[in-house]
């Protein structure tokens, strides 16, 4: 009898308990979306695409604004290059020896009471 008992339990600890099986239920909920909801989300979708449009031209907008800029920077780069390469044209034309060489070819005679010193710019 003991030996009965003894193969009873360990029939019982062999066997695992299995569960049971869930089947995923076929009678799904549906879910109805309302007019105002429709409604809804067509604003939405209006409102996201009218942003999006705004956001867009302003950027376009400054891109081109920041490239007239740039043009501008340019041209005033190379007109500050002029005004330089001529302020130098001026120093050299306003050395004294060229002055006095151009005053002599013209026939004027220097005359010390007569000479005033003028400041260059």
């Amino acid at each position: 009898m003991i030996n009965l008992a003894k193969k009873y339990i360990q029939q019982e600890v062999v066997q695992p308990q299995t569960k049971p099986e869930q089947r995923p239920s076929t009678n799904k909920k549906r879910i109805k979306i309302t007019k105002g909801e429709k409604y809804i989300y067509l604003l939405f979708g209006i409102i996201c695409f009218c942003l999006s449009y705004v956001i867009i031209t302003n950027q376009s907008s400054i891109y081109k604004v920041n490239r007239e800029i740039e043009a501008a920077n340019v041209k005033i780069d190379e007109q500050l290059t002029e005004i330089e390469d001529l302020q130098s044209q001026v120093d050299v034309l306003l050395e004294y020896d060229r002055v006095l060489k151009v005053a002599k070819e013209k026939g004027l005679k220097l005359q010390n009471n007569n000479v005033k010193g003028v400041p260059t710019p």
